[in-house]
């Protein structure tokens, strides 16, 4: 990509800036009166969010993330898409379906009146995509920057049959130790439990972690909150156009065999997804879109 070229078209004096990182990527710095925030082309990633006066980024990034073509990058909002988790066909085809590790398209950046700055990128079908996943489409991530950070994932449908989809925002987020983090709002809910033989089971007062942690939770409602004693603050989640939430902590053994991880990685991050996983399968029609949204807070 022609960096001169992008920071002339969408260039914003002041607040967006468009830039060579790790791996030879190009990525998107965005800077206004309220946050920073960090933006990988490759991916449609965000890597770093900062509200002005917020101790922490908002977002985890692994120190041994891998930077290349073809490897998806650990940390910050990975976007899995079409599918969740493994081949939901068991063709052999990525995990987590094939946006997260080619280069997006730059559609819009805006100074909005509020103060906020918005990034749109959009990746669509290619003769690549249409070999593994037989549908044409345009898929977007509209991103806003403030106070809060805001993320929606749209997802378009351009052919003439209607398509399957289930997707996630598979987001890190910076924790002060994985052990004094408690995940409120999901207690009377239903989880799919992935470290025990999938099991369904109901989930009882708050979440906390004490080992390894892979759950679906099913019918959850639209505000979570991550209570984080070690770093003094609460995360506000809000989202719409998901019936579901996965939590993830790989713990130590994980970690440890993880090539783009460091072996105690694991005690300063928490995923908690926002998610059309499982039985939660979105059917997008002919010519019609579908959009999945969440909103981050940073709450002392």
């Amino acid at each position: 990509m022609d960096l001169a070229q992008l920071n002339q078209d969408y260039g914003l004096s002041g607040q967006v800036t468009f830039v060579t990182g790790k791996g030879d990527f190009p990525y998107i710095e965005v800077a206004n009166d309220q946050a920073t925030a960090l933006i990988s082309l490759y991916g449609g990633q965000v890597l770093s969010f900062q509200p002005q006066g917020a101790a922490q980024d908002l977002m985890f990034v692994s120190d041994r993330a891998y930077y290349q073509p073809g490897k998806a990058i650990k940390g910050g909002a990975p976007v899995c898409w079409p599918w969740f988790g493994p081949d939901p066909e068991g063709q052999g085809r990525p995990s987590h379906g094939f946006v997260r590790n080619r280069l997006w398209q730059v559609k819009s950046t805006a100074a909005l009146p509020n103060g906020d700055t918005q990034v749109t990128l959009g990746v669509s079908d290619t003769e690549d995509t249409r070999a593994l996943w037989p549908h044409t489409f345009k898929l977007a991530i509209e991103i806003t920057v403030g106070s809060t950070l805001d993320m929606a994932l749209v997802s378009r449908n351009t052919g003439d049959r209607p398509f399957d989809i289930t997707q996630a925002l598979h987001t890190y987020f910076t924790v002060g130790d994985i052990t004094q983090i408690t995940v409120v709002g999901l207690d009377g809910t239903t989880y799919i439990d992935k470290v025990d033989g999938q099991q369904v089971k109901p989930q009882s007062g708050s979440v906390e972690i004490a080992g390894e942690v892979d759950r679906i939770y099913q019918g959850v409602p639209s505000e979570l909150i991550v209570e984080d004693a070690a770093l003094n603050r609460r995360l506000k989640i809000t989202s719409m156009g998901n019936q579901t939430a996965v939590v993830w902590n790989p713990w130590a053994e994980i970690a440890a065999k993880s090539g783009d991880l460091a072996d105690d990685s694991y005690t300063g991050f928490i995923c908690v997804e926002t998610t059309n996983a499982a039985d939660d399968v979105v059917t997008v029609a002919a010519n019609d879109s579908y959009r999945l949204a969440v909103t981050y807070a940073i709450e002392s």
